[in-house]
Parts: structure tokens; C-alpha cells; sequence
């Protein structure tokens, strides 16, 4: 059979299982987002957990997020079952992801700051252990069901639609369970973090019964070994430029997720978080789709980076202009923001598709490991860019005032929390949008490339068809 009869079509995908696809990111998302918003604020502001005891959590979080991700990326990869290498870790994870979610939150009341500090470390490891097995798989996923840039970036709009409405349930359904003004009762707070965790874990295995994956990937290709893998990786010029910009997004989210409570609370004196969550999601969700057609006009990198800039222009004028126009500066990076929402897994599937030409073997896994082993610490450098910048500019925390809420903060904290939430994120949003400059992905060379991944998988097909698959 001569060479170019094996070309075929990407894989195409119906409205159906997009949607399917998407309810795995309602369920991540909203414990996630509930995650990254409450525990701040929670462990600092609520139960009085020093900085300096944050910061060593944080520190130690970062030590294993080094550890897991790139050793969960190469076992996915190389498991070789007949019901696939990715979707049995997310279906039989997502119990644990909902049970060590809900420890988090069951820390001893006054038991002093060493207890706080052992609960903090340990629940928050153990729930990034089963976040990171879920979110990998699903992540990993992508680039295996088609091998096209748009139908890609169609999974990813269903995965950020749900996902945003994850995420901002994530912030509405604590803010409307916290304790607020007198009020000290956590109970309302521990039975909504139970109820998020029971249902996120059964969307998430909802899709895991919807997905399925493709054989050729398990019964053709053969494991690489571990040396040869982490060559392949750390040579990859298109992955690191990649990992670089996403470190950016990573910290930009981690900082603006983290503070969005206290610029709520303690700047705007608003009460209600509802109004900066409307300022920010509107113009996201409104961007979610029309990523399509400015992908569709400039391709995906530079359509990464128009809108990494508009972001990051939004962002960085917050601390600037008056308080009547924080939440259009909010509204201009919402719309920003749909850019790393919905592209930069779109990103790395191409750097799959180059990696799989160079090795002959599809692993998304690695990839997504070693990039979460390289910019998760950028979660962990906000959470103590949080705690030590409160700390710094003399923030009055709850605890130290008797459990009720201090609103006549100083100036220095008030600006300290407006550059958590814009001058800092926005700094990192332009960096990343230059560091997108070297990526070489893009034009003929990106032509070329998935001419060549289309061949690769039409002879893959045809193995597994002679094997009698």
C-alpha cells in the first residue's frame, strides 16, 4: 500500500459527545475553583494560621507537586489495559478526590498552630494527589480523541464552558455558606463542601463512561523507557517555550482566585462577591467562543497571545485607577482570559503530535506531567505571595479581631490586595504573551506536522486491524 493511501481525515466528534466531554470539567472545576478561592482565606483570615506557617505548607506542596505529576504522566502513558491507560485512573479516583476535598475543610477549631498547620499540609497533599490523577488524564485525553486544531479547540470550549460554571459555583456557593460580619458557624460551610465534593466525583464519572479511547494508542505503540522519555521531553523546544508562557497563566490564576475575596470584601466593601464574579465571568464566557474565530484568523499561538495582552492590560490597571473602575479593568482581563481557558491545551496537543513524529509513540501524559512538575509551584508561590504580602503591608485578619471582619484596613493593604489581584497577574500575562514568541509551532512547520501525525495514525490503525483487533 503506498505511503500517502494511509493519510486520512481527523477524527471528528458530534455535539453530543462534546457536551459529555465538558461535565467531567463542571465537576473538577467546582471543587477546584471552591479550593482556590476558600482555602486562602479560610486558613488565614478564619481559623488565624500564621504566614510563616503557610509559607513552610506551601513550600512542602510545591516538593511533591514535583514529585507526582511527572511520575502519575509516565505511568498513564505506559499502562497497557484493555480498558485503556487513562479513563480507569479518572473513573476510580474521583471518591478520593471527593473524600480528601471534604478533609480539608474539617480542621481542628483552636487547636493551635502547629494542629492547623499538620491539617493544612497533609489534607491539602492528599487531595492534590487525586486532583492531579484526574486532571492529568482528563488533560491527556485531549490530543489522543482527534487529531484536528479546531475539533480540539471544541472539546476545550465545552471543558471551559462547563468548567467557568464549575468555577464560579466554586466561588458563589462559599460565599454564600462562610461565616460573614458576626456570624462564626462553619456547619453551613462543612455540609456545602460535602454536598460539591459528592457531586463533582459522580460528573466526573459520568464522563468516564461516555469517553472512550483509542486502541491503536495501547495495543500498537510500545512504552518508551523512562530515560529515553525524560530526553525526548526536556528536548523539546515547542514544550518548554510552552511551559514557560503557562507558568505565567498558572500564577496569574492562582493570585487572582486566591484574592478574590479579599478585593470583594476589603476594597470594594461590596458584601456580595456576586457583582466582581459577573464582572469577570460575563466577559469570559462571552470570549469562550469567539476564541474559535480569532484562532480561525490568526492561528492558535498568536491568538493565544492577542488575547494574553488584553488580559494583562486589564489587569495591570487595577491598583491605578479609581475604585469606580476596577470592574471594567475585571470585565477587559475576563474577556482576556478566555485565551488560556480554552487554547493552551490546544497548545500542547500540538506538542504531542510533534513529540509523536520524533518518538512514534502519542504521550500527552509525560507532557502534561512534566509541565505540571514545572509551573504547579507557581500555585504555590501565590499562596505565599498571598499570606506574605498581607502580612507585609499590616492586613488585620478576622481571627485578630475577634472573628469579626476588619474593614478599615490600612492603605498599604488595600493596595497590597489590588496588586495580588491585577499588577502582579497582569506582569505575568504580558510575559507570557512574549514568551510565546519563540514557540516554533506554528505555519509550514505545523503544516507539516500534522500531515505526518495523519500517517502515523492511518499505519497504527491498519497494525491494529492486522493484529485483529
Amino acid at each position: 500500500m503506498a505511503t500517502n493511501s494511509l493519510i486520512q481525515s481527523p477524527v471528528k466528534l458530534t455535539l453530543s459527545y462534546k457536551i459529555v466531554w465538558g461535565i467531567a470539567a463542571l465537576g473538577t472545576t467546582t471543587i477546584s475553583g471552591t479550593f482556590g478561592a476558600l482555602q486562602p482565606i479560610f486558613y488565614q483570615d478564619y481559623l488565624g494560621l500564621e504566614a510563616r506557617w503557610i509559607g513552610i505548607a506551601a513550600a512542602i506542596y510545591a516538593i511533591w507537586n514535583a514529585l507526582n505529576d511527572p511520575l502519575f504522566g509516565y505511568i498513564t502513558d505506559n499502562t497497557r489495559s484493555k480498558h485503556g491507560r487513562r479513563i480507569p485512573y479518572m473513573r476510580f479516583t474521583a471518591p478520593f478526590l471527593a473524600l480528601t476535598f471534604v478533609l480539608v475543610w474539617l480542621a481542628p477549631i483552636h487547636a493551635g498552630q502547629q494542629a492547623l498547620f499538620w491539617w493544612m499540609l497533609i489534607t491539602m497533599l492528599l487531595y492534590d494527589t487525586a486532583y492531579t490523577i484526574i486532571g492529568l488524564v482528563y488533560s491527556a485525553l485531549l490530543p489522543e480523541v482527534t487529531e484536528s486544531d479546531a475539533e480540539r479547540n471544541g472539546l476545550q470550549i465545552s471543558s471551559s464552558l462547563f468548567g467557568l460554571l464549575g468555577m464560579l459555583l466554586g466561588f458563589l456557593i462559599p460565599d454564600l455558606v462562610r461565616p460573614k460580619a458576626n456570624d462564626t458557624s462553619l456547619w453551613p460551610l462543612y455540609t456545602a463542601m460535602i454536598v460539591i465534593a459528592i457531586v463533582g466525583a459522580l460528573l466526573i464519572i459520568a464522563t468516564t463512561l461516555k469517553v472512550r479511547e483509542r486502541p491503536e494508542f495501547t495495543q500498537v505503540d510500545s512504552p518508551i523507557p523512562l530515560k529515553q522519555a525524560i530526553q525526548l521531553t526536556f528536548s523539546s523546544k515547542s514544550f518548554l517555550i510552552l511551559v514557560a508562557a503557562n507558568f505565567m497563566s498558572i500564577l496569574m490564576q492562582a493570585l487572582l482566585l486566591g484574592s478574590i475575596f479579599y478585593l470583594a470584601d476589603y476594597v470594594l466593601k461590596i458584601g456580595n462577591v456576586m457583582i466582581v464574579l459577573a464582572a469577570l465571568f460575563i466577559p469570559l464566557l462571552i470570549g469562550v467562543p469567539i476564541t474559535t474565530l480569532i484562532r480561525g484568523h490568526f492561528g492558535v499561538v498568536q491568538a493565544q497571545q492577542i488575547l494574553l495582552v488584553i488580559a494583562g492590560l486589564g489587569l495591570i490597571a487595577i491598583p491605578f485607577v479609581p475604585h469606580a473602575l476596577v470592574l471594567p479593568c475585571i470585565a477587559l482581563a475576563g474577556f482576556g482570559l478566555s485565551g488560556p481557558q480554552t487554547l493552551s491545551n490546544v497548545l500542547f496537543a500540538q506538542v504531542a503530535d510533534e513529540d509523536e513524529v520524533r518518538s512514534g509513540v502519542r504521550r500527552e501524559g509525560a507532557f502534561f506531567g512534566v509541565n505540571a512538575l514545572l509551573t504547579k509551584p507557581a500555585q504555590s508561590i501565590a499562596l505565599v505571595l498571598i499570606a506574605q504580602i498581607l502580612a507585609t503591608t499590616n492586613f488585620v485578619t478576622r481571627e485578630s479581631n475577634q472573628g469579626v471582619i476588619f474593614l478599615n484596613q490600612p492603605d498599604n493593604a488595600l493596595f497590597g490586595i489590588k496588586a495580588l489581584v491585577g499588577l502582579i497577574p497582569g506582569i505575568a500575562m504580558l510575559l507570557g504573551a512574549l514568551i510565546l514568541s519563540w514557540y516554533p509551532l506554528k505555519g509550514a512547520y505545523l503544516a507539516a506536522t500534522k500531515a505526518k501525525v495523519l500517517e502515523m495514525h492511518a499505519q497504527k490503525q491498519a497494525r491494529l486491524e492486522a493484529q485483529g483487533q
